[in-house]
């Protein structure tokens, strides 16, 4: 499965576009639409640049949903999943009891694990709140 423009659109929406490098609200250089790897402090992208990234990072995230996910997912359970391991990355999908959940077919108890991962550096943060409360919705097929 890929993610599709609506998937895409939900990570960009929270991620926001930055076009110099930054630190994230945990110290983490990050340029883009909320690239790591690589990003050292100074540097500065194109809008294109941007997007080649930020598809190549989720082209890099969907194995990891797939290969973690058994359970079968439509394409709105698919999109939020990968926002969520873009943002949060796949060992704490695999560590999660939201996998657990959904790989044991709790596809409601599943949803209802989005709005526990609210923190960053221990602390809760409004836009992850809003962030969690959107990949739900759309995992749920509300949104």
């Amino acid at each position: 499965m890929r993610t599709s423009q609506r998937g895409l659109n939900l990570i960009k929406s929270f991620e926001g576009l930055r076009l110099q490098a930054y630190q994230d609200s945990v110290g983490v250089w990050t340029i883009g639409y909320g690239a790591t790897r690589g990003v050292k402090p100074g540097m500065t992208i194109t809008k294109d640049q941007a997007e080649r990234m930020l598809l190549n990072d989720v082209q890099r995230f969907e194995p990891e949903v797939q290969r973690l996910v058994t359970a079968k997912l439509n394409q709105d359970q698919w999109d939020a999943l990968v926002c969520f391991t873009y943002n949060l990355g796949a060992a704490n999908l695999e560590s999660s009891t939201l996998r657990r959940l959904l790989n044991a077919g709790d596809y409601a108890g599943a949803a209802d694990q989005f709005p526990r991962w609210n923190k960053a550096g221990g602390k809760v943060l409004p836009g992850l709140v809003r962030r969690r409360a959107a990949e739900r919705d759309l995992f749920l097929g509300a949104a």
